[in-house]
């Protein structure tokens, strides 16, 4: 077999066999395979697409690529989660120890912040003594224990994506659909839960900005998990605007901690309250979504889920006061606050906007050696369809350089659309695809 055979065969259209799949991803995650002939490939992938079966055998291949967590040792029915990444996304945080509460095991290898989208990892680690490395080994007496843990993935998980992700990045072929949703699936699939549910984000701040290119990634993924036999189901959701308040890791950690108390924005409760009733209902723990949201609000007003958290935490070695006192996470040395200059209603927030600005202070990577500051951030405190008045606060600065505050403070204003009142609502969910 030759790769060039393989090349001019995409080249003109031609769909690929499984074999030829599986000798691209061996050979060229081995180095027998240049980049120069793997860029070819990518670019006639590119412009003459995969279909459905090219896709999953392309899936099956970076799977095999290197190592899979076997989580047979783990009792009951496993569930995971999945967000394709935006600005302000706790919901992890949040989602896990609800579900985790509720009796499901909630198991999540994540992943580090790069560039406008935060990193759970990164979140975790503003909680002191927080370890996310765990092993294999300790990662499944933790969820036997306490039906949770959250940790980094193994160092050969899916070798063929990262080098494959590296080669797109720089060969401008990153944003095709099934060269995405093999992407992600494979990390997900190595990793061997019994059911998935995935956040697909569409937006301003989500890498897909398109809701029929969001929801046909949506149905490329569930197909993939479930021709897997991975119980699977997306959620299409909205990331014009970042996903409640807190932008940035101690400060998220925060707003996570008061959502689990039952104070925290309300889209970011709702969308947990949907995602979680989809969880319960994959592992086959309630019948329906009456029975679910009823479990999952139990689990907020009763603490179960806040307490849940502090379980986690202490068993992975994080001081469980950062959780108890919000106030010991990490802090900046200023807040700034942002006054409207004019009056009216918001009509936008570009999510993507706030992700830079958020950036820039320091509390996200421009690359993976980046060090980050746990503390900085950004609060809006006005959402879409607010009325704001002049001198009313729009937003909290989280800085440890105050000419980078100004800075973001005058980007910010900007970034915030003020005038007349949106005709229509915004919508949190658009869309649920489970087949």
């Amino acid at each position: 077999m030759r790769m060039y055979d393989i090349i001019e065969k995409k080249r003109d259209g031609l769909p690929l066999k499984s074999e030829e799949i599986s000798f691209f991803v061996k050979n060229y995650t081995e180095g027998n395979i240049p980049d120069y002939q793997a860029s070819a490939l990518l670019m006639a992938i590119f412009f003459n697409k995969l279909n459905d079966e090219e896709t999953l055998h392309l899936t099956k291949a970076m799977v095999e690529s290197g190592d899979t967590v076997d989580l047979s040792y783990i009792n009951g029915i496993k569930v995971d989660k999945h967000s394709t990444g935006g600005v302000g996304d706790t919901t992890t945080l949040v989602l896990g120890p609800m579900v985790a509460s509720c009796g499901v095991p909630f198991v999540k290898m994540s992943g580090r912040g790069l560039g406008h989208t935060g990193g759970t990892l990164d979140k975790l680690e503003s909680i002191s003594g927080f370890n996310v490395n765990l092993s294999k080994e300790d990662f499944m007496n933790n969820v036997n224990d306490i039906n949770i843990a959250i940790c980094s993935q193994t160092a050969n998980i899916t070798p063929a994506d990262k080098k494959l992700y590296s080669l797109r990045d720089v060969t401008a072929t990153v944003d095709n659909l099934s060269l995405i949703a093999s992407s992600i699936m494979s990390k997900k699939l190595a990793i061997k839960s019994d059911a998935i549910v995935l956040d697909v984000k569409v937006g301003s701040g989500a890498f897909m900005k398109d809701l029929s290119h969001a929801k046909e990634l949506a149905r490329l993924m569930v197909n993939i998990g479930n021709k897997f036999g991975r119980k699977t189901v997306a959620i299409v959701t909205n990331m014009d605007e970042p996903l409640g308040n807190a932008i940035g890791n101690a400060l998220e950690v925060k707003e996570a901690i008061e959502t689990l108390q039952g104070n925290g924005p309300k889209d970011l409760y709702e969308l947990c309250m949907t995602l979680g009733t989809k969880l319960l209902i994959l592992a086959e723990r309630v019948d329906n979504e009456a029975e679910a949201r009823k479990l999952l609000e139990e689990s907020i007003n009763s603490k179960k889920a806040y307490n849940k958290l502090l379980e986690m935490v202490e068993e992975q070695g994080g001081d469980v006061k950062y959780i108890q006192n919000p106030n010991l996470l990490p802090k900046t040395k200023y807040v700034m606050e942002i006054k409207s200059k004019t009056s009216g209603f918001v009509r936008s927030i570009n999510a993507e906007e706030i992700g830079k600005c958020v950036l820039s202070l320091g509390a996200g990577r421009e690359t993976i050696d980046s060090v980050i500051d746990l503390g900085a951030g950004v609060i809006l405190n006005k959402k879409v369809d607010d009325e704001v008045q002049i001198g009313e606060t729009l937003a909290f600065i989280h800085t440890e350089d105050l000419d980078k505050g100004k800075e973001v403070e005058n980007r910010i204003l900007d970034i915030y659309k003020i005038g007349e009142k949106n005709i229509d609502g915004k919508t949190l969910i658009f869309d649920e695809i489970s087949n």
